[in-house]
Order: C-alpha cells, then sequence, then structure tokens
C-alpha cells in the first residue's frame, strides 16, 4: 500500500513539472527554432541590387583622366566621395589622346581614359599602352562591348545622322539627304561638314563602317564623291553640330543624342537617321599602363561597372541609352531606337584597320583638314 501511495505521488510531481515547462502561466517558454531561410527570395521580396565594391582604404591621391568631356565632373565627383580620391579632368578626342600617348613614349601624363572611340583603344591594347583590368562584374557586360582580356571595355555607344540647317538650306533652295548616298549630289558642294576622322572616333567609325558595308573599292570611291561636297574636316567631333548650328554650313555629319536633339530645337535643324544604314562605334574605357595612379583608375572601372546607380548616372550625363547594349541587365534605362537601324558592322576591324585607312584618308582631305 505505500509502495503504491509512493509511486502515485511520483507521477502527479512529474505531471506538474511536466506542465511548468510547457510554457503555461508566467513559465519561461522553451525557444522555437527559426524556420530555415529559402533558397529563393520569395514574389514578395524585392532581390538586392548590384552592390557596389567597398572603397579600397588604400586609394589617395589624385587621379588624372582624360575624357571627351568636361560633363562627367558629376560623376567624378560621386567617386571622389565615395573613394577620396581627387580627380583632375582634361577634355580631349580619341584621336588626340592616342596621338599623346605614343608621344609619351610609356610614360602617360594621366592615369584614366573616359570615352571616345573604340578603336582608338584597340590601337593602344595593341601598343601595349594599357593596363589589364580585372572585376566580377565584368561577367556582366555583353561580349561585343569588352576586350576579352580586360584592357578596355564600353561604356556605350555613339551613332551617327545629318543635321540640316533649316534656315540656310531653303535659302540654297536644297532638297533634304535622306541617305548617304544622297550626300555625294553636286548640289551639296561646299555645304557639308565632317569631323577629321584622325581625331575623331566618332567620324573614324562613319568612314569604316561604310568601307565595310560599300566594300573597299566601292568604299573610297564614295568617299572620292563625297570629298568633292565637303568643305572641312573640324578637329572635333562637335564641330558639324556647332559650326551647321551657326549657319555656317547647310549639313553636318553628326554624333545623334538628346543633348543634341535639344540643341537642335534650339537652333533649327533637322535631323536625319539615314535610310542606308546608322554608322555606330562603342565608346571605350581603359587605364594607362604606367599610371601614376594606376590603382585609383583600376579601381574606377570597377566602381562604375559593378553598381547600376553609377550606371544610370552615367546615361543621364551621356543623354544616350547605348550603355543598356553593354549591361542589358540594367533597369532604369531603355534603348530608345531600333537596333535594327544600325549598320552591320565587325569591329574587330577598326582597330587592325585604323592606321591604312586614316593615311589613305589623310591623302584624300588634302588641305581641308583643320590644323588649329
Amino acid at each position: 500500500m505505500k509502495r503504491n501511495l509512493l509511486s502515485l505521488l511520483l507521477a502527479l510531481s512529474l505531471v506538474f513539472t511536466l506542465a511548468a515547462c510547457s510554457g503555461g502561466g508566467g513559465g519561461a517558454a522553451t525557444p522555437t527554432p527559426d524556420p530555415a531561410p529559402s533558397a529563393a527570395p520569395s514574389e514578395a521580396q524585392t532581390p538586392e541590387p548590384t552592390a557596389t565594391p567597398e572603397p579600397a582604404p588604400q586609394l589617395s591621391g589624385t587621379m588624372k583622366v582624360v575624357a571627351t568631356s568636361e560633363d562627367y565632373v558629376t560623376l567624378f565627383d560621386a567617386f571622389t566621395q565615395e573613394t577620396g580620391v581627387k580627380v583632375e579632368l582634361l577634355s580631349m578626342s580619341s584621336g588626340e589622346v592616342l596621338s599623346k600617348l605614343r608621344a609619351e613614349g610609356g610614360t602617360p601624363s594621366a592615369d584614366l581614359w573616359f570615352g571616345g572611340g573604340i578603336d582608338a583603344f584597340m590601337s593602344a591594347k595593341e601598343d601595349g599602352l594599357l593596363e589589364q583590368v580585372t572585376f566580377d562584374a565584368a561577367s556582366d557586360l555583353a561580349g561585343d562591348f569588352k576586350d576579352p582580356d580586360g584592357f578596355w571595355f564600353s561604356k556605350g555607344i555613339t551613332i551617327v545622322g545629318f543635321l540640316l540647317n533649316d534656315a540656310l538650306m531653303e535659302e540654297l533652295k536644297l532638297t533634304a539627304p535622306a541617305s548617304w548616298a544622297d550626300l555625294t549630289n553636286t548640289a551639296y558642294a561646299g555645304e557639308i561638314i565632317m569631323s577629321n576622322p584622325a581625331v575623331s572616333g566618332t567620324n573614324y567609325a562613319v568612314v569604316n563602317a561604310l568601307l565595310q558595308t560599300l566594300g573597299e573599292e566601292n568604299g573610297w570611291k564614295y568617299f572620292e564623291s563625297l570629298n568633292g561636297n565637303i568643305a572641312y574636316y573640324g578637329k572635333r567631333g562637335s564641330d558639324p553640330l556647332n559650326k551647321t548650328g551657326a549657319g555656317e554650313y547647310a549639313i553636318g555629319i553628326s554624333y545623334i543624342d538628346r543633348g543634341v536633339e535639344a540643341q537642335a530645337e534650339e537652333k533649327g535643324l533637322t535631323i536625319v537617321y539615314p535610310s542606308d544604314g546608322i554608322p555606330w562605334v562603342p565608346e571605350g574605357v581603359a587605364v594607362f599602363k604606367n599610371a601614376d595612379n594606376v590603382e585609383a583608375a583600376k579601381y574606377f572601372v570597377e566602381w562604375l561597372f559593378s553598381s547600376d546607380d553609377n550606371l544610370r548616372m552615367l546615361a543621364e550625363i551621356d543623354k544616350k541609352d547605348g550603355v543598356k547594349l553593354i549591361k542589358p541587365t540594367l533597369e532604369g534605362v531603355t534603348l530608345g531606337y531600333d537596333t535594327g537601324i544600325l549598320m552591320k558592322e565587325d569591329l574587330s576591324l577598326f582597330g587592325a584597320q585604323r592606321t591604312e585607312i586614316l593615311e589613305r584618308f589623310e591623302t584624300l582631305m588634302g588641305d581641308k583638314a583643320a590644323d588649329e
């Protein structure tokens, strides 16, 4: 009897102990483990944007940049704010940069090359004048718009069309050209301006693209005819826009972007996209070999292409949407034209044929090329 009573008391004690541990009343509950995180975000979750790399603490000093425009100061100011690296900016065309680089004999006076036709970058790579840059985000860039060895990258593309000074066209009773073929009409003699392809990567792209499209023999015959109508080959890519806008010439062969569209409206210019194809050229970014601040320049390339925010800032400054071709996954940028209107181009020929083409074109231009 006593043994049975003792067993009953032990059982009741065990029941009360279990009840207290179960979390009822004021007792401390046993913590429940958190569920394992899911392997992929749910539909309600927003994937994190591409992260900007952490600023490298060893970066310091000044980064000297040669660029096609001083408008990029906003972008470089953001880089300075994040890294502490000061930036000195010098505006220069791609052809001028390449000539200066070769003249410097391997000791460049700048660290970063920003903008200009990709042909000059290709030539500089072949000459051993560029620094190799590797970073993870490069894998997100389209293969056609980056050097496979990491010596240059494209930041966008430039497209080319015609600018017509409406008042001058009317005064001279000229019919608007609709195609490249139309520009050889002798009615336009002395009324067309384009930039010297030796200094303007954009206009070198025009020459190379038309030679590829027409074939070498027919292409050079075309440029001989066109040369008869061209009054002047400008020193800068902006000369056709500025001089046509000023009424010095009726027709300018020029790059086209949102900025040009705005100026065309202000200056009474009509933009023509040639019906027989639009030449285009990628714009390059590269680091100079043996530069004084090569590490800052290499980091800038990574900083730019690793952040969608930085690329969107660049697109806004450039007033172009071609960066969408460079990084197809980039959101917030919409390509404003059908890529079907672009000429079919083999970009590998841009660098390989540059010297031969420019030597022949220099002879063709004669004393019409700007020499100031």
